[in-house]
């Protein structure tokens, strides 16, 4: 068996983790939405002493929900650990760069995290623990992407031994990445803080009729911020296309661009919607996408081998080799 076919079991696993965290991050933000939060009081980890509480309310069973997604997340995370340790002689998977560094940093994530989760209960929601598990939360994101991209995923990544990304490139995507975290937090801050999620009425500035004082600042730095990251992931998808970079380089950075966009219609659409559940759910989860999508670019672009001081002159052109759906979206 060849240590690709054995490391196919890490890769799955690492995939699947990171699905299931990346839809409990968007379930998260639906739990938020809809006033959830403190659907089991201050109860924690079971719901009124029931691991299976009576489902008479929906706020009960939308945070419950929540809870039993994290207990699938904690168990999928275990479970990848388990078996990048029974595989650790596999080359690939101990050392530097191997797998299982980035699967034993998600396992000490997600135990940090069921600490947090309990300290936000505790607290009631507030803004800064519900904003510090956020944090963790897009890095234990960052740090599954990693490990599935380590693992072998996007497959065409192999042609990076033969090509490179250019310098321009690896800055412009440490930089998107950068300012969709920053984003994303601050967007988290906003919806938690009172009164600033609602302290604009207006788009793209905030109109007559706001709010003012320290909400509707922390409302028009998330949205600064997010006119940054929105300019910024657009022209850089432009100018990687038009630099003819690796293949995959490039689909990632058209599909960040994609996503930045979608973000700023949803976004747009709750202000001036009256702030509609749905709209406000796609718009937290297109953020949360964007950072999963300017992380696997950045990512994706630094395992680039840079060319040889003596080949440094003359770039080879990429291989192009033929790219799957599966490959960018898993």
């Amino acid at each position: 068996m060849t240590a690709d076919a054995r490391l196919a079991l890490p890769r799955r696993l690492a995939g699947a983790a990171g699905l299931v965290a990346l839809g409990h991050v968007i379930f998260g933000g639906f739990v938020r939405i809809s006033g959830s939060g403190m659907g089991c009081g201050d109860h924690w980890p079971k719901c009124y002493g029931y691991w299976f509480p009576p489902f008479d309310r929906p706020d009960l069973i939308i945070e419950v929900l929540h809870r039993y997604f994290a207990a699938a997340l904690s168990t999928t995370v275990l479970a990848f650990l388990a078996v990048t340790l029974l595989r650790r002689a596999v080359p690939g998977v101990a050392g530097r760069g191997g797998v299982l560094r980035s699967a034993a940093l998600a396992t000490g994530i997600v135990i940090f995290a069921a600490g947090l989760g309990a300290v936000t209960v505790t607290y009631r929601n507030d803004w800064w623990a519900t904003l510090a598990h956020k944090a963790v939360a897009m890095s234990l994101l960052a740090t599954l992407t990693a490990a599935y991209i380590r693992a072998g995923g996007f497959r065409s990544l192999a042609a990076l031994d033969d090509a490179w990304v250019s310098g321009k490139t690896i800055r412009g995507t440490t930089v998107a990445a950068g300012l969709a975290l920053l984003t994303v937090l601050m967007g988290g801050m906003t919806a938690k803080w009172t009164g600033a999620a609602v302290a604009c009425v207006g788009f793209p500035f905030c109109g007559e009729g706001s709010l003012g004082g320290g909400a509707q600042h922390i409302q028009l730095t998330h949205r600064v911020l997010a006119y940054l990251t929105a300019l910024h992931v657009t022209l850089m998808a432009v100018l990687i296309t038009r630099r003819g970079e690796h293949p995959l380089v490039t689909r990632l950075a058209q599909l960040a661009g994609v996503v930045v966009v979608l973000q700023i219609v949803f976004g747009a659409w709750m202000v001036t919607g009256g702030f509609p559940q749905v709209a406000r759910s796609l718009h937290q989860a297109t953020g949360v996408l964007l950072w999963v999508a300017t992380f696997a670019l950045t990512y994706a672009a630094r395992r680039a081998t840079p060319p040889s001081a003596a080949g440094r002159a003359v770039r080879t052109p990429s291989p192009t080799p033929v790219l799957t759906g599966a490959e960018v979206g898993a």
